[in-house]
């Protein structure tokens, strides 16, 4: 039978790299995105035909609950499990502390750290009655160092990193487990702000010299997803030598 990987986050970056290479490898998938509707589903049915699995796509924001329940319910009753969640939702916001708003803190922290409980929240009872199953969570160097004039989502991601030890122990009992991928500077849209100087000077710091790409990512991903349960509650760190 084939496995299933409920991606969030999906239509663009490491989320659309990861959507591709766990459907290359044969899983169906359940797909979900808030802002790029067209984007996922033209994924979604490239996906259908190259790869020849199937495949869920899904509008919404995962910082409301109940879009997330129905979401899983829906997910849940087409392909009777969810063996991997991949949480990789997330939004970011460069900027002093002091001009932050509030709304804009409590966005932040509802879309990249209780989206999180959400997903879990609605998807471990299966795995937990399945007996098995893959957590990961996409992070940032930025949860375990924190970064000037990113003081949001670092905690955001130090939340994620602490979640993901906490939850990977919780779990391990029920041979599921918990771990997450802090990324370095990964190629996408999210960094894209940068100008080609900036983006320069922050390569010039990293000791492979580029950036990393959503692909290796999403190869860690799949490897996270097939390799060994005793590999629980670890926060693996993909940033080319940086940090």
């Amino acid at each position: 039978m084939s496995k299933t990987a409920f991606i969030t986050g999906a239509s663009r970056g490491i989320g659309r790299a990861i959507a591709k290479t766990f459907a290359g490898a044969g899983y169906n998938l359940a797909l979900c995105c808030h802002h790029s509707k067209e984007e996922l589903l033209s994924l979604a049915e490239q996906l259908r035909k190259e790869c020849h699995v199937q495949v869920l796509a899904f509008a919404g924001d995962v910082s409301d609950y109940d879009f997330v329940e129905k979401m899983t319910e829906e997910t849940l009753n087409t392909f009777h499990k969810i063996d991997v969640l991949i949480n990789n939702a997330g939004i970011s916001y460069i900027g002093l502390l002091t001009d932050m708003s509030v709304e804009d803190w409590n966005h932040i922290v509802s879309t990249n750290l209780t989206s999180v409980f959400h997903t879990c929240r609605c998807i471990v009872p299966s795995m937990v009655s399945a007996k098995c199953g893959r957590i990961i969570n996409i992070s940032s160097v930025w949860g375990n160092v924190g970064a000037s004039c990113e003081v949001a989502y670092s905690a955001c991601k130090g939340g994620i990193n602490a979640f993901t030890k906490a939850l990977g122990k919780e779990l391990a009992p029920s041979h599921i487990t918990v771990n997450a991928i802090a990324c370095g500077v990964i190629d996408t849209d999210m960094n894209r702000c940068f100008t080609e100087e900036e983006r320069l000077s922050l390569v010039e710091e990293i000791p492979a010299g580029r950036m990393g790409a959503p692909e290796e990512a999403a190869q860690l991903a799949l490897s996270i997803a097939s390799g060994p349960e005793y590999l629980n509650s670890q926060i693996i760190v993909l940033d080319g030598g940086w940090i």
